[in-house]
């Protein structure tokens, strides 16, 4: 069994992409379907990173000593380092790590000087799950962008006993700057609505009323979110302290 398998997605000629290094214990799937080759998957650990993320050796020698620091986690929310240009031409580098749940935005990232703590999910440009967690997980929801599948999955996890977990030394680079990602963009925002409904039902009125445009979209598919709610939360082992631990 490898240690790591890692899955990009993004570029418009994916399945073109080369990796960047090989290793024997490492494997790359470069695809925007992630069920498709799941099955083919058997490492320990599975990291899904967009195109515009950095994978490395000094990423993946991190991620493995943090699991080793960290064995009661299944998933990790990578910090990620980006370039922000500043005063003109002046470039610093900027950081993003993985999302808080919040009652009225749904979501919303954390602080960027964040310490260790447990996340809702980790961000769409890289999010890194454990073997045991996938199995119990299931599969991905192809019906939504690959963004919000990532954000769908993490908190399903969630009612699948597993614990998402940041580390603000656990870093990979990105090129260009973050995904807008967040309830404040109307293209992202009935996908977050969706996986958060699904996950956490009643819960999540305080945010679709402060967001009524989505109510609409949710009525129209309940019941096909009535059915993958049901399978979603069916023997939950999400405690409600552990739910306030995300927040």
């Amino acid at each position: 069994m490898r240690q790591f398998d890692v899955f990009v997605w993004g570029s418009p000629d994916i399945t073109e992409t080369k990796p960047s290094f090989t290793d024997p214990a490492l494997g790359w799937f470069f695809t925007d379907n992630f069920n498709e080759r799941l099955n083919e998957s058997d490492a320990e650990w599975i990291v899904f990173a967009s195109s515009a993320a950095t994978i490395d050796r000094e990423f993946l020698n991190s991620l493995a000593e943090n699991i080793s620091a960290f064995p009661m986690v299944d998933a990790f929310a990578p910090r990620l380092r980006y370039a922000s240009i500043e005063d003109g031409d002046k470039k610093s580098a900027k950081f993003v790590g993985g999302f808080k749940l919040h009652k009225s935005k749904g979501i919303e990232p954390i602080e960027e000087d964040a310490l260790l703590r447990y996340v809702a999910s980790p961000r769409p440009e890289i999010a890194v799950f454990s073997r045991r967690i996938v199995q119990r997980t299931g599969a991905f929801d192809a019906s939504l962008p690959i963004p919000a599948q990532i954000l769908d999955y993490a908190l399903r996890m969630h009612h699948a006993g597993g614990k998402c977990f940041f580390v603000p030394y656990l870093v990979a680079g990105l090129q260009g700057i973050p995904m807008d990602f967040s309830s404040e963009n109307k293209e992202c925002l009935p996908h977050i609505a969706y996986a958060l409904s699904k996950s956490f039902g009643i819960k999540t009125t305080r945010f679709a009323l402060n967001h009524p445009s989505v109510i609409a979209h949710l009525w129209k598919n309940r019941k096909g979110l009535r059915e993958k709610r049901d399978k979603a939360i069916l023997l939950s082992k999400l405690a409600p302290e552990t739910l306030q631990e995300l927040y």
